[in-house]
């Protein structure tokens, strides 16, 4: 147990070098080819199904769409960009009232599907939150693409979106602005927290292979009303409120909201909300979880949480050796009904959780959305979290 614990300290600090890259180059992006590669037998199969489907692949450039198809778990609809046209980032400049084409806000805002890719490597340093328009996908792979030193991703009342592999990180507040928000209408924003990707009322959403650190509010929130969600294979580090997951205690209708939460490592110098859940549905599957401030699961709201096949290890404080916490009143045993288990989870170094509620599988039907893989594989593909370097003609 120990040398498997040294070997996930290791693969921690593997993923922090990995996920600040140095620069690679890769051609312009062709068309998608329909036909999807038959992939099973390849060795570099990992059991991660999200990798497995696509990674494989040497010619993942020129099939790029091919990754709408293998998104998991609650958001396994979410298609983005798929059925539109590429659009290619050339200019890393922002003007959130009129913005040129070449640039990322003017391909997000569009009302055509779009499948955003960039030219080069490129920091962009928003002027105002990147408010997102229905079924687009952001596509970093090939090169280093940081949204930072800014606002950043705002998703409001749209449906359909992917974003993957970019590095999110110093977010801060911004709004009481104009910003245009389609190509027909600019309006005043109310101001925004400084999150690194806010969703709002909106729903089939897949967030993959992002590295997200140090923002001013939350890595990841989504509140009021949204829903079929998956966030997976992320590297999260050196943040306190992780991950918000429904909007208050009082906002009931949050209680339909269905969230995935997979193959994510959550790294070093992390405090709490590894997700903090209200009212919905969540599956927390197959992730690692390398200590915590506070607390890694948390809610309030009568959330049912479903968390199975993940690694906790927990930190040398004896103060923070558990995983769940839950807000409720003192004295309030309300919180002994919710439905709260660990399944097959493996707790390291004195980390335990605390369940509660129903301990029949039938209770935890709506909150599971995947088959979990035992929790002893991981290792095989813990290490391939956050953004990629991916080399075109080479598999990723």
């Amino acid at each position: 147990m120990a040398a498997f614990l040294f070997y996930l300290i290791m693969i921690s600090n593997a993923i922090l070098a990995c996920s600040i890259r140095p620069p690679r180059q890769i051609s312009e992006a062709t068309e998608w080819s329909s036909t999807r590669k038959q992939l099973e037998n390849d060795t570099c199969r990992t059991g991660n199904p999200v990798d497995d489907c696509w990674r494989c692949d040497p010619e993942w450039e020129t099939n790029r769409k091919m990754l709408a198809n293998c998104a998991i778990g609650f958001g396994r609809d979410a298609i983005g960009g798929r059925d539109g046209e590429v659009y290619v980032v050339t200019n890393s400049s922002d003007d959130p009232i009129n913005p040129v084409p070449g640039t990322l806000r003017y391909g997000a805002i569009q009302d055509d599907p779009l499948w955003i890719i960039f030219e080069d490597d490129m920091i962009i340093n928003l002027k105002e939150e990147l408010v997102m328009n229905s079924y687009k996908t952001i596509d970093g792979r090939g090169h280093n693409v940081e949204i930072s030193d800014g606002p950043c991703i705002g998703i409001y009342n749209v449906t359909n979106i992917i974003i993957h592999n970019i590095y999110i990180h110093d977010c801060i507040p911004c709004g009481n602005k104009t910003v245009r928000e389609t190509p027909t209408h600019a309006g005043m924003r109310g101001a925004s927290d400084g999150d690194g990707i806010s969703i709002y009322a909106s729903k089939d959403l897949w967030i993959d292979h992002c590295t997200l650190t140090s923002c001013n509010d939350g890595l990841i929130d989504a509140i009021f009303g949204s829903n079929y969600i998956t966030i997976s294979n992320n590297y999260f580090f050196n943040h306190n409120e992780v991950m918000l997951l429904g909007h208050s205690d009082d906002f009931v209708e949050d209680k339909d909201m269905q969230v995935t939460i997979a193959f994510n490592f959550f790294g070093h110098d992390l405090v709490q909300r590894m997700p903090r859940c209200r009212h919905g549905y969540f599956h927390i599957v197959n992730n690692i979880y390398t200590g915590w401030g506070k607390y890694a699961i948390g809610g309030s709201a009568n959330p049912t949480i479903n968390s199975q096949g993940n690694i906790f290890i927990a930190s040398d404080d004896n103060f923070t050796k558990e995983v769940t916490k839950r807000e409720n009143f003192a004295g309030d045993d309300e919180w002994k009904s919710w439905n709260w288990r660990s399944d097959e989870d493996i707790m390291l170094n004195g980390a335990f959780f605390t369940a509660s509620g129903d301990t029949s599988p039938e209770s935890y039907v709506k909150a599971s959305s995947m088959v979990a893989r035992p929790a002893s594989l991981l290792n095989n593909t813990s290490s391939s979290a956050g953004a990629l370097s991916c080399k075109i003609g080479q598999q990723c």
